[in-house]
């Protein structure tokens, strides 16, 4: 059964934002010569390795509300510069929106069942459309 993290997408203003920054560090990684991949890296090793990685995504919550996800495609332990353990979270640079969830600050990451996590994004809604601070409202009342 796949498992998936949540986490706080901290200094992003939307789904564009967290675009945007992938692409500029994907073309820096080019630019060195270093291999192509995108990665998160977090303090906590999580436990559950093989559930995240079978189908696993993690879910980033944007200004309050859970907004988009990113398939998880390894977990990596590693050690940094200063000798502190961390973790690679390496993920598929494909950014895909979800409906929009309200969500409580919260340090960290955390584990996110299958049955908690909000649906894709149904494109041709008119959703995308609305104003982001209309929808923020009529999202956090419930409406939507």
């Amino acid at each position: 059964m796949a498992l998936h993290l949540i986490k706080l997408c901290v200094g992003c203003e939307s789904p564009e934002d967290l675009e945007e920054w992938i692409a500029e560090r994907l073309d820096e990684k080019r630019r060195r010569g270093e291999p192509l991949e995108q990665f998160h890296t977090t303090r906590m090793v999580p436990k559950q390795v093989e559930d995240l990685c079978n189908g696993g995504s993690l879910y980033w919550v944007i200004k309050g509300l859970v907004q988009c996800r990113q398939r998880l495609l390894a977990i990596r332990p590693i050690v940094d510069g200063q000798g502190i353990p961390r973790c690679h979270l390496v993920l598929e640079p494909v950014v895909v929106r979800t409906e929009w969830q309200p969500r409580r600050p919260f340090q960290g990451w955390r584990y996110l069942k299958p049955e908690d996590a909000p649906a894709d994004s149904r494109a041709g809604t008119g959703m995308e459309e609305m104003p982001v601070h209309l929808r923020r409202e009529l999202t956090e009342l419930g409406l939507l």
